[in-house]
This record gives C-alpha cells, sequence and structure tokens, in this order.
C-alpha cells in the first residue's frame, strides 16, 4: 500500500489539477468580473474535464476495434492457408517451365506481403487513432496558449510610470499596478494549467509522437511564461525605484 500511495503522489491527480483551474477561475472573476481572461479560463475549465476523461480514454484499449481485427486477421490467414492446401502444387512443379514456376511464386509471395501487410495496417489502426485524436486535442491546448499569451499582451509595465501622451489606436489601459501584477500572474498561472493539462496524456500513452507534442506544448508554455515574468520582474523593479524616490523626497 505504501509503495502504491508512493507512485500516486508522483503523477498528476487530473481532478486536482481541473480543481486548481476551478479556483484560478473564481480569483479572476473576483478580481476582474465579466473579464476575457475569465471567459477564457471557464473555457479552458471545459477543455480540462474533457482532458481528463480522454486522457482515460488513452489508457484502455478499444475492445470492439480490437475483436474486429483480430476476427479480419484470422480470417486472412485461414483464407491464405486454405488457397496453399486447395493449390496443385505437385502438377505446378512437374507440368510448368521455370519461367511460369517462378512467376507464379512471385505471385504467391507478393499476395501473402500484401495480406500480412492488411493484417500490419490494421493491427495498429488503434495505436494511429488514438494518436490521431491526442494530436487534435493537445493542438487545443497549444490555441489555449496562444489566446491566453494575446490576453497578456498589451499590459505593458513601464505605463505605470505614466510618461508619454496616449493616441488615438493606444490601448485601453486602467489598471494601476497591483492590478497589472495580478492580471499577469493569473495569466502565468493558466499557462502553468494548461501544460499540466498537456502532461496528463503523458501517463497514458508512450507513443513517440504524442510525447514529442507535449513536449512542444510545455516548451511554448514554459517561454510565453517566461515572457510574462520578465514583465512582473519589471513591474516589480519599477515599484522599488518609485519606493525609493518617495522616500528621497519624505527624508
Amino acid at each position: 500500500m505504501t509503495d502504491r500511495n508512493a507512485k500516486q503522489r508522483r503523477v498528476l491527480d487530473p481532478e486536482r489539477v481541473v480543481r486548481t483551474l476551478e479556483q484560478l477561475h473564481a480569483r479572476i472573476a473576483e478580481r476582474f468580473p465579466a473579464s476575457g481572461l475569465s471567459v477564457v479560463c471557464g473555457d479552458l475549465i471545459v477543455t480540462a474535464k474533457k482532458t481528463q476523461r480522454r486522457a482515460h480514454d488513452l489508457g484502455h484499449p478499444y475492445i470492439g476495434l480490437r475483436i474486429l481485427v483480430g476476427l479480419i486477421a484470422v480470417t486472412a490467414i485461414g483464407l491464405q492457408i486454405y488457397l496453399a492446401r486447395i493449390f496443385d502444387w505437385r502438377s505446378l512443379t512437374l507440368k510448368a517451365d521455370p519461367v511460369s514456376l517462378a512467376q507464379g511464386l512471385d505471385s504467391a509471395v507478393n499476395l501473402g506481403l500484401l495480406a500480412f501487410g492488411a493484417i500490419w495496417f490494421l493491427a495498429t489502426l488503434e495505436t494511429r487513432l488514438k494518436r490521431s485524436r491526442t494530436l487534435k486535442h493537445l493542438y487545443e491546448l497549444r490555441s489555449f496558449a496562444h489566446v491566453i499569451d494575446m490576453h497578456q499582451l498589451t499590459k505593458d509595465p513601464s505605463v505605470i510610470l505614466g510618461n508619454g501622451a496616449r493616441t488615438a489606436s493606444s490601448p485601453k489601459r486602467q489598471m494601476n499596478e497591483f492590478q497589472l501584477a495580478r492580471y499577469l500572474d493569473y495569466c502565468s498561472e493558466m499557462l502553468a494549467l494548461v501544460s499540466k493539462l498537456a502532461a496528463l496524456y503523458a501517463a497514458r500513452s508512450r507513443d513517440a509522437a504524442i510525447i514529442d507534442a507535449i513536449n512542444d506544448v510545455e516548451v511554448l508554455t514554459s517561454d510565453l511564461g517566461r515572457k510574462i515574468w520578465q514583465k512582473i520582474t519589471i513591474l516589480s523593479q519599477l515599484k522599488e525605484v518609485e519606493d525609493a524616490g518617495g522616500a528621497a523626497v519624505e527624508g
């Protein structure tokens, strides 16, 4: 039991990921009600619940498909054996010339290779179906990461200084320093949770293509999150400079 509990602690719990995302959505809605970021987070919760089910299904076999493939494979092999048994090989070897015999054997070998190629195609069908569906779901998570990045794109910490005049095309910036820091932090947390949702698939699959796609999502969210934390760092430095300036004036 101890080993089992230790193993569970080393694996992402999908339910906890969903609960964490729900709590983040509540925090965003309370701090920035009716904001676009709150809507995106709500949509991400819906996707997270679907991801929980999809990752669970990824680790289970398609029983119906396996039975169908098995029946087709057995039928194909049985047909090959039946044809080989009813064919008059002795007559062929006695009457046929070497060229005809070679052509007949070549055709038989090609037919056998095609049959076993078809069986291999059917045997790997489940893996390819799971791969195709999972890659589609991972692409959805990549899209979420880019949407989150778009929401923080115009959140410039330098505007806190109030320098420079606005233009007609300047985006609306109504957040104070504290609100901007919280908004950026929420975006960073959402990106981290997108990465965790992608990682849920890794616990259920050893497909190299799926693992590579998961790594791509993790790299993307990490890079985008790094840009956000650069903004948070700049905002913190501006705050320190502002506080130092205020202290100097008071002194």
